[in-house]
C-alpha cells in the first residue's frame, strides 16, 4: 500500500496533469481542426500537387489560411473548437495518466520519488520512461479521441446568424517556466515531424465508412485499408510522400505551443497544489 506521501504526490500528478491537458487542448483547438480536415481529405492539400494528375477530385482545402477562412465563413468560430468537449475528455486523462505513470516510472527507475533526481537519468531511460507513459496515456484516452476525430473531421456549413506572482523572489522560477517552454516546445516539435505519418494512418482507419457531405470531397471508404502496413502503402501510391505528411504544417504549428503550454500549466498547477496541500 502506498504511502501518505506518494498518494498526495499521484494525486497531484493526476490533477496537475489533466488541468494542463485541457488549458492546452482548448488554446490549440482550432490548429487541430484544421489539422484532421487536412489528414482525412483524400484530396490533396497543397497547391503544387494540385498540378498532378489524381484519381480526386477538387480539394476543399488547399492551405491553412485558405481552409481558416473557409471554416470561419461556413462554421463560424464554433467551427474551430467542434468536437472540444470528447477532446477534453480524451486529453485530460491523458496528460494526467501521462504525467503520474512517467513520475511513477522515473521514481522506480531512480530509486527516488525526488523530482530534481529524476534530471539525473540517462537519456535512454527517459526515452522508455516518457515512450511507456503515452502509451498508458494512449490506451486510457483511446474512445475518446476516437470520438473527437469523428466530430471534428465533419464540416457541416452554417450561416453567419446562425497565478502569477509578481514578486521579485519569483525571478528563478520564472526562468524556469522559460525553459520548461523551450523543452516543451521542441518535443512537441520533433514528436510531430516524427510520427505524423502515423497519425494520418489512424485517423484514416478513424473514419472509415463515416458519411461524409460531398463538398468536403471523397470519403475513406468501409476497409479501404487492411492493416497499417497496407495503409501507408495505398496512401504513398495514391497521394505520394505528401498524402503521408497532409496537415504537417497546422500540426507542427500546434505541436510547439501545446506542448509548451501543457509543460508549463503543468509545474504551476503541480506547484500550487502543492502548496495548499503541505
Amino acid at each position: 500500500m502506498e504511502e501518505p506521501g506518494q498518494l498526495k504526490r499521484t494525486l497531484i500528478d493526476l490533477t496537475a496533469g489533466a488541468i494542463s491537458g485541457a488549458v492546452s487542448r482548448t488554446i490549440t483547438s482550432p490548429l487541430d481542426v484544421i489539422k484532421i480536415r487536412f489528414q482525412v481529405q483524400l484530396e490533396p492539400t497543397t497547391h503544387w500537387t494540385l498540378l498532378q494528375r489524381n484519381a480526386y477530385g477538387p480539394s476543399k482545402y488547399t492551405g491553412m489560411l485558405q481552409a481558416t477562412k473557409d471554416i470561419f465563413r461556413e462554421e463560424g468560430l464554433p467551427g474551430f473548437w467542434r468536437g472540444n468537449v470528447p477532446a477534453l475528455l480524451m486529453v485530460m486523462p491523458y496528460t494526467a495518466i501521462q504525467f503520474t505513470v512517467l513520475h511513477k516510472i522515473k521514481t522506480f527507475a531512480s530509486g527516488s520519488s525526488k523530482s530534481e533526481d529524476h534530471i539525473n537519468l540517462s537519456p535512454y531511460l527517459s526515452y522508455v520512461s516518457g515512450a511507456l507513459a503515452g502509451c498508458a496515456a494512449t490506451i486510457g484516452s483511446y474512445p475518446f479521441d476516437l470520438l473527437r476525430t469523428v466530430l471534428a473531421s465533419q464540416g457541416e456549413p452554417k450561416a453567419w446568424n446562425r497565478y502569477r506572482s509578481t514578486d521579485a523572489s519569483q525571478a528563478d522560477d520564472a526562468l524556469s517556466s522559460f525553459q520548461l517552454f523551450l523543452c516543451g516546445l521542441a518535443a512537441g516539435t520533433c514528436a510531430k515531424a516524427v510520427c505524423h505519418p502515423l497519425d494520418v494512418v489512424k485517423k484514416r482507419f478513424q473514419i472509415e465508412g463515416l458519411p461524409r457531405d460531398p463538398r468536403y470531397g471523397a470519403r475513406v471508404e468501409h476497409r479501404a485499408y487492411r492493416n497499417m502496413h497496407d495503409a501507408l502503402r495505398r496512401i504513398l501510391q495514391r497521394e505520394g510522400w505528401a498524402g503521408l505528411y497532409k496537415g504537417i504544417i497546422p500540426s507542427i504549428v500546434k505541436a510547439a505551443p501545446a506542448g509548451a503550454v501543457t509543460f508549463v500549466a503543468y509545474e504551476f498547477t503541480s506547484d500550487w497544489l502543492e502548496s495548499i496541500l503541505s
